[in-house]
């Protein structure tokens, strides 16, 4: 972990799942500090004693600020000697954005523009934010707000050389607080019926393993001004919950189909068509680089460029789809997974 060797990394937003799986992965390397930023005191205190059980060599490296992202003075007292951003704060749930959409624009929108006024104006080298699939082709409020979010970043990125600002974009992170698998196995304890938005809509799929990775490969191998979008599998939310009634011992028959909640979409893209035209393919990742295009027009009247990369649209419909068995084999490895199926076999 050389690359993180004695520096000082911020996540804001840290106390969620993705900064918890950080610190899994970083606090015993050589790493110096980590800062957790979030405004949720209770959040920070179950992190800071899970953490010094869980590893007490090391956990006085984790440091815990409170403040919010929609207030830029709060996020300045935490940026002093930091190197490196991982910004994950956000607000993520489709329907509770559609009801209130002038708070998701106040933490998605201006709490991103607070949060790299304030590294490009503290020196801070590399900041990776985080975005999601919901931000291509958006249909809804918490979409519609994480697109503004990664037009802030790229236009902040065009005006800095000395901060890397990159985004990530995406899908559905699997057993991550507020998804819909922790729901289903509650209510399996529960003894009640599995319920299912609609049974054909795809998702993309990936663990929080994955997501790090992601966010790892931006901050390593991004150029200031792109996102990045990693290749990832889909199934539909029907394979999906069959998959997890056959690890739960539930009866699939037992799946109740609710409706499509607000907001949502039946299947969702991580690269858009006109994305595609001038991504680029490099292996497991693709990266949409920044248009550096001046605002003068006029030039590109005489000169032009009709080339076009043979990409098209990246979403849950077209890439690989996963079978019930494919998916239990990928939910199996997951730490969340093997947890709560331990905990079944013991009552």
């Amino acid at each position: 972990m050389s690359l993180f060797k004695n520096k000082t990394l911020l996540i804001t937003g840290g106390t969620g799942s993705f900064g918890n799986a950080v610190l899994n992965r970083f606090l015993g390397t050589d790493i110096e500090e980590i800062r957790i930023f979030s405004r949720d005191e209770k959040k920070q205190d179950d992190m800071r004693h899970e953490f010094q059980v869980k590893m007490p060599d090391v956990a006085d490296k984790i440091k815990f600020y409170i403040g919010d992202v929609r207030d830029i003075a709060s996020v300045r007292n935490a940026m002093h000697g930091v190197n490196y951003i991982f910004h994950a704060a956000a607000l993520k749930q489709v329907p509770s954005c559609e009801f209130f959409p002038i708070e998701a624009v106040k933490t998605n929108v201006l709490g991103t523009e607070n949060v790299l006024v304030a590294a490009i104006e503290a020196g801070v080298e590399n900041v990776v934010c985080l975005s999601t699939d919901k931000a291509a082709y958006p249909v809804n409020a918490m979409g519609t707000s994480k697109a503004m979010m990664e037009k802030v970043i790229v236009a902040k990125a065009r005006t800095t050389n000395k901060t890397k600002i990159c985004c990530t974009r995406y899908g559905n992170v699997m057993c991550s607080r507020g998804s819909v698998i922790p729901l289903w196995i509650d209510q399996i304890k529960s003894g009640n019926p599995v319920t299912v938005t609609d049974p054909n809509m795809t998702r993309f799929i990936m663990s929080l393993d994955e997501a790090v990775d992601l966010v790892l490969f931006a901050f390593e191998h991004g150029q200031s001004g792109d996102i990045l979008v990693q290749k990832a599998p889909a199934c539909t939310i029907q394979t999906q919950a069959e998959a997890v009634c056959e690890l739960f011992g539930a009866d699939k028959n037992n799946i109740k189909i609710i409706g499509i909640r607000h907001g949502e979409k039946m299947y969702e893209t991580l690269l858009t068509n006109e994305e595609c035209a001038h991504a680029v393919d490099m292996g497991d990742f693709y990266r949409v680089p920044c248009d550096k295009r001046g605002l003068n027009y006029d030039k590109y009247f005489n000169i032009g460029d009709t080339a076009r990369n043979p990409l098209t649209e990246f979403d849950s419909n077209n890439t690989q789809l996963l079978t019930v068995e494919e998916t239990k084999a990928v939910l199996s490895s997951l730490e969340y997974i093997k947890a709560e199926l331990e905990g079944a076999k013991k009552q």
